[in-house]
């Protein structure tokens, strides 16, 4: 075929017109596994915090049937509440006469004189 002063060989026009599809095919290809590899990291994201999730709703439930069943509240009762039920004897100890009870002594931390150079070694190294 010709053109004016031009000769288009119709084969490698076409040769060349397919060659361009096919890198614009595989340039397409090349970001759609891009975006299969993104979505995939989201997914794998996404599934490990569901099944951290679920874990803490695992561990909720048994501490809600641990606070709701009648051996918890009446341990609680007892224990920390100090209640009696009918029929109990409750005892309370009491110290002996004239006596007095000891403080437990608190000991006070002991300051030491650091230098800005070791504060911010304790900062940035935690030593």
């Amino acid at each position: 075929m010709k053109i004016g002063p031009l000769q288009i060989n119709l084969r490698r026009l076409s040769v060349f017109i397919s060659i361009g599809i096919f890198l614009v095919l595989v340039m397409n290809f090349n970001v759609r596994l891009e975006e299969l590899a993104r979505l995939q990291g989201q997914a794998a994201t996404v599934r490990a915090q569901a099944t951290a999730i679920m874990v803490t709703q695992a561990a909720l439930e048994t501490q809600v049937a641990i606070a709701t069943s009648p051996a918890s509240a009446e341990e609680y009762a007892r224990n920390q509440a100090r209640m009696a039920q009918p029929g109990d004897k409750v005892f309370i100890v009491l110290p002996a006469p004239g006596s007095t009870p000891q403080p437990t002594p608190i000991a006070t931390p002991i300051l030491t004189d650091m230098t800005k150079w070791d504060v911010w070694m304790i900062l940035i190294l935690g030593k």
